[in-house]
């Protein structure tokens, strides 16, 4: 999955977007749109 260089850039894609971090990741996650999904680090 290719990452974006800013997370905010990320976020501002879609409403629905939603950063969240787990085990030292940056996830972006989607329920209404799974192809908005990212992972970094």
């Amino acid at each position: 999955m290719k990452v974006v260089s800013s997370i905010k850039s990320l976020k501002t894609r879609h409403p629905d977007c939603k950063v969240v971090r787990r085990k030292g990741r940056v996830y972006v996650i989607n329920k209404t749109n799974p192809r908005y999904k990212a992972k970094q680090g």
